[in-house]
C-alpha cells in the first residue's frame, strides 16, 4: 500500500500542472480503478483530491461522458456546487443586519468595516439555522464592501455609557440623510503645513547632481506662516473641498470655509436641500464645547436658510 501510494503521488505531481481540472479529475478516476480495492480512498490521499471529484471522474469514464467541452471550461455548463446563497437567498440581508448595527467607517473614504470577527458571526448564523463557515462570511463580508479591521489602538480611557447609543444615533441619521437625497458632510482641519522653500518626502525628475535646494532647518517663516488646509467631504457624492488659511485654525474659518462649499458646489448639486448633517469630531476648530463653533453655526443656518 505504501509503495503504491508513494507512485501515485509522483505521477500525480508530475502531471498536475498540465492538467486541467477536468484532466486531474479523469486521470485521477482511471488510476483508481486500476488498482485493487480501496483505490479511490487510495488516490484521493496521495493527490489530494475529494472522493466525490474521484467518483464524478469515474462516472464520467463508465458513461463515456468524456465529450469535447466549450473552449476555456472544464465543466459542463451548470456544473459544480451552487454558492450557498442560491440555497439561502436570505443569508445575505441576515448578515448584514448582524453587522450594520456596529458598522463603522472613515468618514473620508466611505468604506465600511466590522469590528465583529468572521468566528463570531458564523457562529450566531449558525444559531440562526445557516450552515456556514468563518472563511465563507469572510468572503461575504468583501463581497457587500467590508473590510475586517485590527483592533488595535482603539481603546480611549473611560468611555460614555452611552457612546454605542451615540454612534447607532449618528448611523441612523446619515443613512436617513443619504436616503432622502440630503447633503451630509464630514469636515476636518487637515495636517498644517509650512509655507516656503522646505523639505517634502519624495522625489522630483532633475538633471543628475542638480537636486532641489531646499532650507536645512524646519523653522516657521514668520512672514509666510502655515497653510492651514480645512477639508469638507461629501459622503453621497464621495466629493470634496479644500479651503487652505494662513492664519489660525478657528471656528470662524471652519465655518466660512463650509460657506463656501455651499455657494460653490453643495447649493448647485442640492438645489432643493432644505437640511444639512454635518460630521464633526470634538476638537480643535469644531469643539463641541466652543461658542464661537455654535454661533458660527447660527450664522451658518442665517446666510443659508438650511436648517442643520
Amino acid at each position: 500500500m505504501g509503495t503504491a501510494l508513494s507512485s501515485v503521488r509522483k505521477k500525480y505531481r508530475a502531471l498536475r500542472e498540465l492538467l486541467d481540472e477536468r484532466g486531474r479529475r479523469v486521470w485521477a478516476a482511471a488510476e483508481a480503478n486500476s488498482l485493487p480495492r480501496g483505490g479511490v480512498s487510495l488516490v484521493a490521499q496521495a493527490t489530494g483530491l475529494s472522493r466525490t471529484t474521484i467518483h464524478a471522474g469515474i462516472r464520467e469514464l463508465q458513461q463515456r461522458k468524456v465529450r469535447p467541452l466549450a473552449t476555456g471550461r472544464s465543466r459542463r455548463a451548470g456544473g459544480g456546487r451552487k454558492p450557498l446563497t442560491f440555497h439561502h437567498p436570505d443569508l445575505l440581508k441576515a448578515l448584514e443586519q448582524l453587522v450594520e448595527p456596529v458598522a463603522r467607517g472613515d468618514p473620508e473614504s466611505f468604506l465600511r468595516w466590522t469590528a465583529k470577527s468572521t468566528r463570531k458571526l458564523a457562529a450566531e448564523l449558525k444559531r440562526q439555522g445557516y450552515s456556514i463557515s468563518d472563511r465563507k462570511v469572510a468572503e461575504l463580508l468583501h463581497q457587500m464592501g467590508y473590510s475586517l479591521q485590527a483592533n488595535a489602538k482603539t481603546l480611549e480611557g473611560r468611555q460614555h455609557p452611552d457612546r454605542n447609543a451615540k454612534f447607532e444615533h449618528v448611523h441612523a441619521q446619515v443613512k436617513e440623510f443619504l436616503e432622502q437625497g440630503l447633503p451630509v458632510i464630514s469636515v476636518d482641519t487637515k495636517k498644517k503645513k509650512l509655507v516656503g522653500n522646505y523639505s517634502n518626502r519624495g522625489q522630483e525628475w532633475h538633471p543628475q547632481g542638480e537636486p532641489q535646494k531646499t532650507l536645512v532647518h524646519d523653522f516657521p517663516d514668520k512672514e509666510l506662516g502655515k497653510a492651514i488646509p480645512y477639508g469638507i467631504y461629501d459622503l453621497g457624492r464621495n466629493e470634496g473641498w479644500v479651503s487652505v488659511g494662513i492664519d489660525h485654525d478657528t471656528a470662524e474659518f471652519a465655518i466660512d470655509s463650509i460657506l463656501a462649499w455651499w455657494k460653490y458646489m453643495g447649493r448647485k448639486v442640492y438645489p432643493q436641500a432644505r437640511k444639512l448633517l454635518i460630521m464633526a469630531d470634538e476638537g480643535g476648530s469644531n469643539a463641541s464645547r466652543s461658542r464661537l463653533w455654535k454661533v458660527g453655526l447660527q450664522r451658518l443656518a442665517n446666510l443659508t436658510g438650511l436648517h442643520i
